[in-house]
């Protein structure tokens, strides 16, 4: 009888990794937007089914991932504009030029997006036939309004200090004393900047990866955002104010096609692969209608994507408060319907007048709660129109409020593509770590790119 032949040896290590197991499958095989796509389905689902019920719960769940979103800002914008200016040079004047040509693009977008929003309310005629809601402003809007001057707008660009900047998230007066820093640290001694920039740069980084460790919460904020929209508005208030909704939804679509697309297009970007890149941080600011939650995550993705990080560093907090082109569409529109409401003629000068003024008082108040009704709101009142029409957008207005908001964080994501492309570096390769190479070199304040 013949001895059976061993049994061949089982690679159990090998087995182990062939298998699929759910965690592995959840790491592998599912992203953020699948997460995304799911959290949207159960926020409509648990907002419609619980109502007024589940609203103040979704407001927690949206408030716990705003809070963590907000507190990245301040370390994100100021280390990366600071890297950005001070690590790569010492020429001062490419940051005044930068912002010149920010605020030349920012003026002329707005204010094609606040002539197509304006276009679109006087064709339509939302508030034609819509009946008054009586009533009042409610108490934070009317305290907010104070925030619409000149003085007001100063106190955000030039702060009093920037822990009060910081602590407030105003992004203005953040950026402000960035770029001040920067200058100061490119006039001193070379040994000195480059502690400052080794300090600051691995601050970045190290923001970068708080940033996506915080973007888990993601889900978490848009399943509170919709159950907190839903549950309170319900789904039939878009019926008896649809005209308005898919006025505003149908301008914003003319402005990605009409403006956005051929931007990019001029730019020599494949219009398909940046919208694909962007798709992640405008769906956030989408569902949760806020430019801060996706606004690291949009800094990162532009990037990625082939922006130099100094410009995407100051164009995207700059653009937050000076590029609001959904915002400005959105204001020419709901000015136009509350006089539309009121039965109030204004002609063609006057609708003129009424627009430069929106988008003088728009810039600068990104930072206000809810900056948009504030700003309506100081409309109204300067031209005399009756202020029952912002009530009965105020039904509408969280709808509204994610398309105006995901059309703002798409066009300051093109306007980094257009200042790369102008400034001729565009593609160019990214120094994502400053070095100083060796001890020799320290002593010298010699500061290289790796």
């Amino acid at each position: 009888m013949t001895a059976s032949s061993p049994a061949p040896a089982v690679d159990v290590d090998a087995k182990e990794k062939g298998r699929m197991t759910p965690w592995r499958f959840l790491r592998e095989k599912t992203s953020l937007s699948h997460y995304i796509f799911l959290a949207t389905g159960l926020g409509l689902l648990i907002g419609g089914l619980g109502g007024k019920s589940v609203a103040y719960t979704g407001q927690v769940l949206a408030k716990i991932f705003l809070r963590a979103i907000k507190c990245l800002i301040t370390p994100l914008i100021f280390s990366t504009l600071v890297v950005g200016i001070a690590g790569h040079g010492d020429d001062v004047g490419r940051v005044g030029r930068l912002f010149a040509k920010c605020l030349a693009y920012f003026w002329t977008v707005t204010t094609i997006a606040l002539f197509i929003g304006l276009g679109a309310v006087n064709l339509i005629q939302p508030g034609v036939g819509v009946p008054l809601v009586k009533g009042d402003l409610s108490d934070d809007i009317k305290k907010n309004l104070s925030a619409i001057s000149a003085e007001k707008l100063i106190e955000k660009v030039l702060p009093t200090s920037f822990f009060d900047a910081a602590a407030t998230n105003e992004t203005l007066g953040i950026v402000t004393c960035a770029v001040a820093f920067s200058i100061g640290l490119l006039w001193v001694p070379r040994q000195k900047r480059a502690i400052m920039i080794r300090w600051l740069d691995a601050l970045m980084d190290i923001m970068f990866q708080v940033t996506w460790l915080v973007m888990l919460l993601a889900p978490l904020g848009i399943v509170g955002a919709l159950m907190a929209v839903i549950g309170t508005n319900g789904f039939g208030v878009l019926v008896s104010l649809g005209k308005l909704v898919a006025c505003l939804f149908g301008a914003l679509l003319v402005l990605v096609i009409g403006v956005f697309v051929p931007v990019v297009a001029l730019c020599r970007v494949n219009v398909i692969d940046f919208f694909r890149a962007i798709q992640k941080p405008a769906a956030l600011a989408f569902f949760t209608a806020s430019s801060e939650s996706a606004l690291p995550m949009a800094m990162e993705i532009m990037v990625e994507f082939g922006v130099p990080r100094d410009i995407v560093a100051f164009v995207m907090p700059t653009g937050y408060s000076f590029n609001l082109d959904g915002t400005t569409l959105y204001l020419a529109m709901a000015s136009r319907f509350c006089a539309q409401i009121g039965e109030v003629e204004q002609d063609f000068g006057t609708q003129i007048i009424m627009m430069l003024t929106l988008m003088i008082v728009s810039k600068g108040v990104a930072a206000v709660p809810r900056a948009s009704i504030v700003v309506l709101a100081s409309c109204v009142t300067m031209f005399n129109l009756p202020k029952e029409g912002i009530l009965v957008i105020l039904g509408v207005d969280p709808f509204l409020d994610m398309a105006r908001t995901c059309a703002n964080l798409t066009g300051n994501c093109i306007a980094t593509v257009v200042m790369a492309r102008w400034e001729g570096r565009f593609g160019e390769k990214a120094d994502d770590d400053l070095l100083v190479e060796d001890v020799e070199d320290v002593e010298k304040g010699i500061v290289v790119a790796h």
